[in-house]
């Protein structure tokens, strides 16, 4: 899979109701993943979605997921770019360069899905993500 650039978009429990909104907006295939998926009860959010992935025919993707246990919800600051793809160089490269000077919440490790996973905010106050597919 080519490295592919997106939005994240991040909700206060209501992610599988706005993922299904924006579906049927741009019509597209919708794959949702819950905490209870991933083995984890997640504090009591087995339901809430962890990673929600809507793709469309016109080549349109953007994710989403609710907030994690203890993580502020902050409408206006509630989204990250999104660089993903399975070219573990080219994506460490990019994630080499976004985090110099930035502020690390997530190191770029493996996580418990199986991906090498990490978030930050750059110099510039953006938010990112970097995800290197391990399937």
């Amino acid at each position: 899979m080519a490295s592919r650039l997106n939005p994240y978009l991040s909700f206060a429990g209501d992610a599988r109701q706005a993922m299904e909104f924006y579906k049927t907006v741009l019509g597209g295939d919708l794959t949702l993943h819950t905490y209870g998926d991933t083995g984890g009860d997640g504090a009591g959010r087995s339901d809430k979605i962890m990673h929600g992935t809507l793709e469309t025919a016109g080549g349109f993707t953007l994710m989403g997921a609710d907030n994690p246990p203890g993580a502020e919800h902050k409408p206006g600051n509630n989204f990250a770019v999104s660089l993903s793809g399975d070219d573990s160089d080219e994506l460490r490269g990019y994630w080499d360069k976004l985090s110099a000077g930035a502020t690390v919440s997530v190191p770029l490790e493996k996580q418990m899905w199986g991906d090498v996973f990490g978030m930050c905010t750059d110099k510039f106050g953006i938010a990112w993500m970097v995800n290197i597919s391990g399937r």
